[in-house]
């Protein structure tokens, strides 16, 4: 049964990779972007497809908005994969208060924004899919990284949060944690740094986009149902035990 699905941050890299994957299988797909152009057929198998609305998470009436378009061209959203998000790295001591609290406010609240708007129609249809994607860092830590990690973290916290409240009304919430993921930004790390990411993950090599997309289409079935407040990593065992 097709599903209309919202990615937010889904115009590149993973948020993308998870967007052409609900595409493929027959889903309706929305993502959201907050500046450049909206994904194109150029953007890849199945981009052609989707619908691009653009969006600040940090604005709820942006969010209102972005929703609203999508109900109005694919019907309510049924299935959000919260994704959107930013980083801005420097160790703790020359870390400013705006540096924290802007990655904070699109990575976690922007992720509770579009989790607030979504419910509504999902508590009407008494059937949702939440899925939050976190990060290996946001349970494994990383120096230089204390904002992203914080905001990573407190995915957990929100998607079972969501779970207590809204299990009853067949509305799951769970979190997908990457690792290190092929991507543009990994791809433009130095070489030997590369090397010693390799060396620390057990599968001794990057995941590749469709990996977490996997994970995340799973969680969104119907064979997921009785999943909730779940955290699953996606790897290669570099965060077990955390």
């Amino acid at each position: 049964m097709a599903r209309t699905v919202l990615v937010t941050g889904g115009n590149r890299g993973i948020g993308l990779a998870i967007a052409q994957a609900f595409v493929k299988q027959g889903d309706r797909v929305a993502v959201t972007y907050r500046s450049g152009v909206a994904p194109s057929a150029d953007s890849g198998a199945g981009a052609g497809r989707l619908f691009g609305v653009r969006c600040d998470v940090t604005d709820s009436d942006s969010v209102d908005a972005a929703f609203t378009a999508i109900e109005a061209e694919l019907g309510p959203v049924e299935v959000l994969v919260a994704n959107a998000g930013i980083t801005d790295d420097t160790l703790l001591l020359r870390m400013s208060e705006d540096q924290f609290t802007r990655v904070l406010d699109t990575n976690l609240t922007g992720a509770f924004r579009c989790a607030k708007r979504a419910s509504t129609k999902m508590l009407r249809a008494r059937w949702g899919r939440m899925i939050f994607i976190s990060s290996v860092v946001g349970l494994y830590g990383s120096p230089g990284q204390v904002n992203y990690a914080a905001s990573k973290a407190g995915l957990v916290g929100v998607a079972r949060s969501i779970t207590r409240e809204l299990g009853s009304r067949n509305i799951t919430a769970n979190v997908v944690a990457p690792g290190y993921v092929e991507t543009d930004m990994t791809a433009a790390l130095p070489e030997d740094r590369k090397t010693e990411y390799r060396k620390a993950i057990p599968a001794g090599r990057f995941a590749a986009t469709d990996e977490v997309a996997s994970a995340v289409t799973w969680l969104a079935g119907d064979s997921a149902g009785y999943i909730s407040g779940a955290v699953i990593p996606v790897d290669g065992g570099l965060g077990m035990g955390h």
